[in-house]
C-alpha cells in the first residue's frame, strides 16, 4: 500500500510541543485538498492521542500513512499502560496526574474523542510496558 508516509518522535512531558505533529498533518492534508470535515476528523483524533502520549508515557512514536483510501495512523508509546482499555473509553475517565490537569488537559476525553472521529480505532496497552494505538479515517465514503 503506497503513500505519503510522516514519522514523529514525542517525548513525554513536552507541553510545548504537544500538537506539532497532528498540525503539520492538517497542514498536509490541506494541501492534499482533502474535505475539510474529515481533516477535522483526523487532526482530532491524531492531536487527543498525541497528547495522551505526553500527558501520560516517557516517549512515544507516531507513524501516519496517507493514501488514497484513508489516512492511517499508528501511535506507540513507552510508559505505564492502560489497565483498562474499557474503562479508559467512558467518558470523564482519567489517570491524568494533578499538574497535567492544571494545564487543562486530563478531562477523560482523549479515547471516547478518537473513537468518536475515526473509522476504525484499536487500543492494546500493556501495564508497564506502554500502548499502541491505531487510529484510521476513510477518505472515500
Amino acid at each position: 500500500m503506497s503513500g505519503i508516509t510522516f514519522s514523529y518522535k514525542i517525548d513525554g512531558g513536552d507541553f510545548v510541543n504537544a500538537g506539532k505533529a497532528s498540525s503539520e498533518i492538517k497542514r498536509t492534508l490541506k494541501q492534499l485538498n482533502v474535505a475539510q470535515k474529515t481533516i477535522k476528523r483526523v487532526v482530532v483524533s491524531l492531536y487527543e492521542a498525541e497528547v495522551n502520549i505526553v500527558a501520560h508515557a516517557h516517549r512515544g512514536e507516531i507513524n501516519v500513512l496517507i493514501n488514497a483510501e484513508e489516512i492511517s495512523i499508528t501511535l506507540k508509546d513507552e510508559g505505564p499502560g492502560i489497565e483498562s482499555v474499557e474503562q479508559a473509553m467512558e467518558v470523564g475517565y482519567s489517570t491524568a496526574s494533578p499538574s497535567v490537569v492544571s494545564m487543562g488537559f486530563g478531562a477523560g476525553m482523549g479515547l471516547p474523542n478518537m473513537k468518536k472521529n475515526s473509522d476504525y480505532l484499536n487500543v492494546e496497552s500493556k501495564v508497564g510496558v506502554g500502548t499502541t494505538v491505531t487510529i484510521k479515517v476513510a477518505l472515500v465514503g
